[in-house]
């Protein structure tokens, strides 16, 4: 068991104080043996204060052990409860925080996390030269599937295309939900040929993907738009020149690949 500081003060007090409560004991029994000599009326005195003082020493142990001691504990106690509470609202406050930043429904990073992340990667990728790839997913004909066999079936193809982002991205890349059927990934170190590459085998692993709900089986194909960063546009003209190609895809016939 533990003891608060307040407490390990107390105890050191007591002992103290039981320490004087002794030698004045010690020093009592000596005066009753020296109490026969001629000087014996004062010694007795001086016997009697002792006594005093020893009366005074067990009546404050006992007032410390009986009176303060349990208000030093419940002080304690108090203070052990309040330390509680306060770990307890932090660790909710960084539930909250993770919830802030998490697509509910995916389990993936929201637009708010992409936002933030994008614009981190550029400060932290420009000095050092090094290029930052930006894939701006949009699944085709997703209305369709959500008008057709209801939106229960509609989330059920956004959680399977999710867990496929996830198994084919890198550790250190982002991976975020924008909202609605749209998916981006911030992949860097990747040049344009190592961009488009890696979006063409998860534009094809999408398309392989088979949503299976009872009698129901559905295949979904994506489009998906690139563009790298040039080392000097801001993150907000990174991300429209993604979604220019991404719409470029939509126009040229949808589940293909532009950058």
């Amino acid at each position: 068991m533990r003891f608060h500081q307040a407490e390990s003060a107390f105890f050191v007090f007591i002992a103290v104080v039981l320490a004087a409560g002794v030698t004045t004991l010690h020093a009592y029994g000596v005066l009753q043996m020296l109490a026969a000599n001629p000087l014996g009326d004062d010694i007795a005195y001086l016997a009697r204060l002792l006594f005093a003082i020893g009366v005074l020493l067990a009546t404050a142990i006992f007032f410390g052990a009986f009176f303060i001691y349990p208000l030093i504990r419940q002080q304690v106690q108090e203070e052990g409860k309040l330390r509680a509470m306060t770990e307890t609202l932090s660790a909710r406050s960084v539930t909250l925080e993770h919830a802030a930043l998490t697509d509910g429904l995916t389990g993936m990073q929201n637009r708010r996390f992409f936002d933030e992340a994008l614009r981190e990667y550029l400060a932290a990728f420009g000095p050092i030269e090094r290029p930052v790839g930006l894939m701006i997913i949009d699944l085709d004909h997703f209305k369709a599937i959500n008008d057709t066999h209801g939106h229960d079936i509609g989330d059920k193809v956004l959680k399977e295309v999710s867990s496929c982002l996830r198994e084919l991205t890198r550790y250190h890349d982002v991976v975020a939900r924008l909202g609605g059927e749209e998916f981006a990934i911030v992949a860097a170190n990747l040049n344009d040929a190592g961009l488009i590459a890696f979006a063409e085998r998860i534009r094809k692993a999408v398309s392989s993907l088979v949503v299976i709900n009872g009698n129901i089986r559905l295949k979904v194909t994506a489009s998906v738009g690139l563009a790298v960063w040039d080392g000097k546009e801001s993150a907000d003209d990174l991300y429209r020149r993604a979604d220019k190609r991404l719409y470029q895809a939509k126009g040229l016939g949808r589940n293909r690949v532009c950058a």
